[in-house]
């Protein structure tokens, strides 16, 4: 039976073929650039109010608007990130060459103190039998990649790439800044259209979360690693702003920033520094964990009405599912399927 081109089911078929090429399509041209956008978009978000301050005292100028934001934004990121770079890679130097003595002369002895730990004994046995065996501890050194060339190359390779993915974020901020009510009414439209009223509902979840991920887990994370890496400063700590830096990184994960100055604080009472020891963990307990256990709860908890336990596993399993991106991206998905079920819940209460 011939097939009718002019039915209106065909038509249908046809123009709905045609719409998933062409976004298929579309979506397969913009995927390597999809992280870029988003980090333009969570930037531009956060920093939309500055930018309408600067529109009220610039009136009729857009453009200065959007490029003096741009360049403080690119220049507000940058610039600490390329003195932190610069340090860390003065402290990565002295961490090789702390490597390399251990690879050409082993482990250094125990203090004699350790003995009197409880478990101590234990702790000397395991100690001695790591000294005792150099090919272990090579193997392990190798495993880290600090003495690997290709190694390093791909680690240079990897921020190299960041940095083209930084320089295309900043590019796109510009006209975000420029163009960005436009483009979040269009966006309004479309999702109202789909979506029905409902949509106003879920792209506010999604703003508030947004705001509240950046402030909650991001500074919050910044600032546990700036007051570790003064706590490491002053405690003695070799490579202080390398140690910061990881803690910051590791606090991106609520709960976990305490592992690192338990870590050296063990670290400093194992080489009998028990004052500095002892300083570095109150300062740990009591003013790192305070930012982390009561500071970041409340700040995200409280703006988005969403249960804190959803957002630590958003940030999880958003690394997990998107990369460092997924620190925002867990949480608003999250954030939005809390939104509908919260509709519902009511559409449900109400019949």
């Amino acid at each position: 039976m011939p097939i009718n081109i002019d039915s209106p089911l065909a038509r249908r078929v046809a123009a709905l073929a045609f719409l998933i090429l062409i976004f298929g399509l579309t979506y397969w041209v913009l995927s390597p650039f999809f992280a870029s956008l988003a980090w333009a978009g969570i930037l531009a978000y956060v920093t939309w109010p500055l930018q309408q301050w600067l529109c009220q005292r610039l009136p009729e100028r857009q453009n200065i608007v959007a490029l003096l934001m741009t360049l403080g934004v690119a220049a507000t990121l940058l610039l600490p990130l390329v003195w932190v770079m610069f340090t860390v890679a003065m402290d990565v130097s002295a961490a090789t060459a702390t490597i390399k003595q251990i690879m050409a002369h082993g482990l250094p002895p125990l203090p004699v103190g350790v003995n009197a730990w409880p478990g101590g004994a234990w702790i000397v046995g395991q100690y001695q039998r790591i000294q005792g065996d150099p090919l272990w501890l090579l193997a392990q050194i190798d495993a880290l990649g600090l003495t690997d060339v290709a190694s390093l190359k791909g680690i240079a390779g990897e921020v190299g790439r960041n940095a083209a993915k930084f320089g295309l974020a900043v590019f796109a901020l510009f006209f975000l800044y420029r163009h960005g009510f436009s483009v979040l009414a269009q966006f309004r439209g479309v999702a109202t259209r789909w979506l029905g009223e409902a949509a106003r509902g879920y792209i506010q979840s999604v703003g508030v979360t947004v705001r509240a991920v950046v402030f909650g887990i991001v500074l919050t994370a910044v600032a546990q690693g700036v007051l570790a890496g003064l706590g490491y400063w002053v405690a003695g700590i070799e490579a202080p702003a390398l140690w910061g830096a990881i803690t910051a990184l590791v606090s991106l994960i609520p709960f976990v920033g305490p592992v690192v100055w338990i870590g050296l604080s063990i670290g400093l009472l194992a080489h009998g520094e028990t004052q500095a020891a002892l300083g570095l963990f109150l300062w740990g307990a009591l003013v790192v964990s305070w930012v982390d256990n009561l500071i970041r709860p409340l700040v995200i908890s409280g703006p988005t009405r969403i249960p804190f336990l959803l957002v630590f596993l958003g940030v999880l399993g958003g690394l997990n599912a998107f990369g460092l991106i997924g620190l925002f991206l867990g949480p608003v998905l999250l954030a939005v399927s809390v939104a509908i079920w919260r509709e519902w819940s009511v559409h449900a209460r109400s019949k």
